[in-house]
């Protein structure tokens, strides 16, 4: 088994969390490989790839809205990169501790639209922003992560984490923390990132204030991910049922003429049925 079919199959393997993470760390390594092609062969990729980034300048977002969901899986540097899988991995272990993998999927996708929206709407709105909304744009997993984050500090606000140098502090400190570092970042550089955080903080925030309640916010979301899953249980069900079939005919034709009356394609399924069922 080649390194690639056994990358293949931790991917298949692994829960939720991994899965967003090994799908962050492949897309950041493959924009970097491709980076390398690029400037060694002189070819300039930059435009291609620049179409995962969420931009702020709606005449821009409008050629490329798919990239409201493809900029929360994109980092151009190790550092970024780093920092936002750490947090994810965190808080991501906590999270299913309580909650179940579409939950977790649904607060990371729905936090970094909101962090997205919040993003778009202050650079089109705020008048600080009016110049440099032009060519703003916004990347990182960090929304998600915040989304993440806010959402679990909320449902158990008084757990305990150990913090290196500090010592044991409730987790709604630590988010607390987090989000105010945020707001206070905005004048100083990356406001746009600060305000995704805050937006995908929100949501987390509310998500988890609903769920409290009773009320599942990103059901909809998550059972659309149901009905894909349905569609693919429903495909191999129909692929048995058409197999049985044709073994059920060719079945029938031995009892009635003998296995030498099949045909060389007949004798096939029969002999792939039998593998099947040991």
């Amino acid at each position: 088994m080649t390194i690639i079919h056994k990358l293949i199959n931790e991917f298949k393997n692994a829960n939720i969390l991994y899965k967003l993470i090994y799908l962050n760390v492949g897309i950041f390594l493959l924009y970097n490989i491709l980076s390398v092609i690029s400037s060694l062969f002189i070819l300039d990729v930059g435009p291609s790839l620049e179409k995962l980034i969420l931009p702020s300048n709606t005449s821009t977002l409008i050629k490329q809205p798919w990239s409201i969901i493809s900029y929360m899986f994109f980092h151009k540097t190790f550092i970024h990169l780093l920092f936002n899988m750490i947090w994810l991995h965190f808080a991501g272990k906590l999270f299913l501790d309580y909650f179940n993998e579409k939950q977790f999927f649904s607060t990371y996708i729905l936090g970094g639209i909101c962090g997205g929206i919040l993003f778009i709407l202050s650079f089109n709105y705020l008048p600080a922003f009016e110049i440099a909304n032009q060519n703003a744009k916004a990347m990182g997993a960090s929304a998600s992560v915040l989304a993440i984050m806010f959402a679990i500090s909320t449902h158990i606000p008084n757990y305990r984490i150990q913090i290196p140098f500090i010592g044991m502090i409730k987790i709604k400190y630590l988010a607390l923390a987090l989000i105010i570092l945020d707001v206070i970042s905005i004048p100083k550089g990356n406001a746009g990132g600060h305000i995704a955080h805050i937006g995908g903080a929100l949501f987390g925030y509310i998500y988890a204030k609903q769920l409290n309640k009773g009320i599942d916010i990103s059901k909809n979301l998550y059972q659309l991910i149901n009905i894909v899953s349905l569609k693919n249980i429903f495909k191999k069900q129909n692929k048995t049922k058409k197999n049985q079939t044709k073994i059920d005919t060719i079945l029938e034709k031995i009892s009635k003429s003998g296995y030498s009356s099949l045909n060389k394609q007949e004798k096939e399924i029969l002999f792939n049925a039998s593998k099947e069922n040991k």
